[in-house]
């Protein structure tokens, strides 16, 4: 939504159609032009045909914004924590992340010019009880961020990454129902007395995909509300 605010071409992919068809219409609706491609991100030949659709539709690839992730189960200790669930986050929030970034790169290589935004978060900067998975991926998008942005800063793409802290989203849910009183303690949590909305956080990515931030390669900025402070 806040892209299509910007006047830009966007492009949905999911794997929840009806969901993304949904946001191709708030999008839409900022008179914007939208669309949706269906695609697992965890599956390369979805991720290769999913960007070889964008680029035979429009031409190129200025601005991508790597959002998908999953929490996985919560409140289970290191040691207890199912294999199945741990390789599933894994699965989605690197692998996935990975292959996005490897045909989006491909493509901005080759434009001379591009601005990737991956989606980490607070606990990619802190650790946290019951949630080691989620924590170590977002660990390793942090690093995966940083590495990208030493490698193609000079040949015109800037990767960078944002870390939410807690924001409204369907993704606070399992939180709620692992931990008694979560939200309440979250809101405690974050100095500025509330927890995120998420036009808070699109717009620093939009930022980021601009030339407002054209000197900015490789950070992870937290939109937290000042979590990370404490």
């Amino acid at each position: 939504i806040a892209f299509g605010r910007q006047g830009e071409k966007v492009v949905v992919a999911d794997l929840n159609e009806e969901a993304a068809q949904e946001t191709v219409q708030l999008v839409e609706d900022t008179g914007a032009e939208a669309s949706f491609i269906k695609a697992n991100i965890a599956d390369e030949g979805d991720v290769k045909a999913m960007i070889d659709s964008i680029v035979c539709q429009y031409g190129r690839l200025d601005c991508a914004f790597n959002n998908a992730g999953v929490s996985g189960p919560m409140g289970s200790r290191i040691h207890e924590y199912p294999q199945d669930d741990w390789d599933q986050v894994f699965n989605v929030n690197i692998r996935g992340l990975m292959l996005c970034m490897k045909y989006e790169l491909k493509q901005m290589l080759s434009q001379g010019k591009g601005s990737i935004v991956n989606t980490a978060s607070i606990w990619g900067m802190v650790g946290t009880f019951g949630s080691s998975a989620y924590v170590a991926s977002k660990h390793a998008v942090v690093g995966l961020t940083k590495s990208a942005g030493i490698e193609y800063s000079a040949q015109g793409v800037r990767v960078n990454a944002v870390s939410p802290g807690t924001i409204r989203t369907p993704m606070l849910r399992p939180a709620m129902e692992a931990f008694d009183n979560f939200e309440e303690q979250m809101v405690a949590a974050h100095p500025i007395g509330r927890i995120g909305e998420p036009h808070e956080v699109g717009e620093a990515v939009i930022w980021l995909c601009t030339d407002a931030a054209s000197f900015v390669v490789g950070q992870n900025i937290p939109v937290d509300g000042g979590f990370t402070l404490i």
